[in-house]
């Protein structure tokens, strides 16, 4: 159908103009990836310390919802464009991850270590980037204004990072019991 052929069509897309930044993943003989192309940032990582978390929470500061985190692989981002993106959101997305990248180089180059960046920072809520006590190695502008089109559209983040794993352990349902459900 159309929206298979446009989802395909947008992965290899994404797959052949980040292939320069990134290593792909699960690419076939001819080089092509199916409906999904997988990021693998586990080289990166061994380099500078930054993670595939880092990376999903920076795309936040872009205006992102981050792609599905180390599924199938660990180390990995697993990026699903549909048939509804277009092409103009596709280049959006390309230079968020290729800025991200630059950040990851400066983090290599020595710049800033990566408890200093602003990929362990992310992402950068409205009441952060404000505040009167801002003491980060990198510029407010870079944290909320990576590249110059979010000057114009931007979504902040209601909050900064949390331990998604620890809310995943502990659980906290504040669901009347099951008892006040019964017949």
């Amino acid at each position: 159908t159309r929206a298979t052929e446009t989802a395909l069509l947008s992965a290899n897309y994404v797959a052949a103009r980040l292939g320069e930044h990134f290593n792909v993943l699960f690419t076939g003989n001819s080089g092509l990836v199916a409906h999904e192309c997988i990021l693998d940032l586990r080289d990166l990582t061994a380099a500078s310390g930054v993670t595939a978390e880092d990376v999903a929470k920076r795309l936040i500061d872009f205006g992102f919802h981050a792609p599905t985190l180390a599924f199938p692989v660990a180390g990995t981002l697993m990026v699903e464009p549909t048939e509804s993106e277009d092409l103009v959101e596709i280049e959006r997305f390309i230079e968020a991850m290729v800025t991200i990248r630059g950040e990851i180089d400066a983090v290599i180059a020595g710049e800033y270590s990566i408890e200093e960046s602003p990929l362990r920072g992310a992402p950068h809520p409205a009441a952060v980037v404000v505040s009167d006590d801002w003491q980060r190695a990198y510029s407010r502008e870079q944290a909320a204004f990576p590249v110059a089109r979010l000057r114009v559209d931007k979504y902040f983040a209601p909050v900064s990072r949390i331990d998604g794993a620890f809310g995943d352990r502990n659980l906290v349902c504040s669901c009347p019991p099951p008892e006040a459900f019964g017949e």
